[in-house]
């Protein structure tokens, strides 16, 4: 089987980090409706294709083993990494935050990356080309997401496309692991997408959706949001 599934999937994330060269002087309300309608497009990533995938693939207890791992490791390196907590201010909130978010986004490419590679050897010919669009699809406005998170903690936007990508790196070499060591792992599949789901779930709740509340912008982002939400499931659907 072809490395290119792999390699395509993992390129979204920087091709999803580009447009942020495009925005200038973006305001805090700005900011606020595009994390929460990136956080709508992860929410239904993670609800109407991973989720699905995972039961599709496996059963019930495996979904909910794979979410709650997803959900402990990164509580547990939350816990580990001293933050500074979101104070919705227009200041950046610190190194020790950035690096918590840059952690939780690489740790749950991994196993996205993992799932992919293993799936694109899988005996089921349709299952590869299914997984790999289905990530790759998240992949684009979570590339967008690590890379506006990193430039409204005043990073500069060509560091926040390179740290973006390093994101996807991790996912591309996850992918390669699993694509040489598939036959192994078939079974990693399911938990690796639920893990993914889980941890993108967190990522969501824990930090996007905090951050684009509590600036009295709560409405506007709400309903961005849910067009978020509906343009995952219209994209999906379209290219089904």
């Amino acid at each position: 089987m072809s490395l290119l599934p792999i390699l395509i999937s993992s390129f979204c994330t920087s091709l999803g980090a580009f447009p942020v060269l495009l925005i200038k002087n973006l305001s805090h309300k700005g900011k606020d409706i595009t994390l929460a309608y990136t956080a709508g497009i992860m929410v239904a990533a993670s609800a109407y294709g991973l989720i699905p995938s995972a039961i599709i693939l496996s059963n019930i207890s495996t979904l909910v083993v794979g979410i709650l791992i997803g959900t402990f490791v990164l509580t547990f390196i939350e816990i580990l990494i001293p933050h500074t907590d979101l104070d919705h201010s227009k200041q950046p909130v610190g190194h020790a935050h950035v690096m918590l978010f840059m952690i939780a986004m690489s740790i749950h490419n991994f196993p996205e990356g993992l799932s992919v590679g293993i799936s694109n050897v899988s005996s089921d010919l349709d299952l590869g080309p299914l997984v790999a669009f289905a990530i790759g699809l998240q992949n684009i406005p979570e590339g967008f997401l690590v890379a506006l998170f990193l430039i409204t903690q005043g990073i500069s936007r060509m560091k926040a496309i390179f740290l973006s990508t390093v994101t996807g790196l991790i996912e591309l070499c996850a992918g390669i692991l699993g694509h040489f060591f598939g036959e192994l792992f078939q079974y990693i599949i399911p938990y690796g997408l639920a893990f993914a789901a889980g941890s993108m779930l967190f990522v969501v709740y824990k930090e996007l959706i905090p951050e684009s509340h509590g600036d009295g912008h709560e409405r506007a982002a709400t309903i961005t949001f849910i067009f978020g939400f509906i343009t995952m499931i219209y994209l999906t659907e379209f290219f089904r």
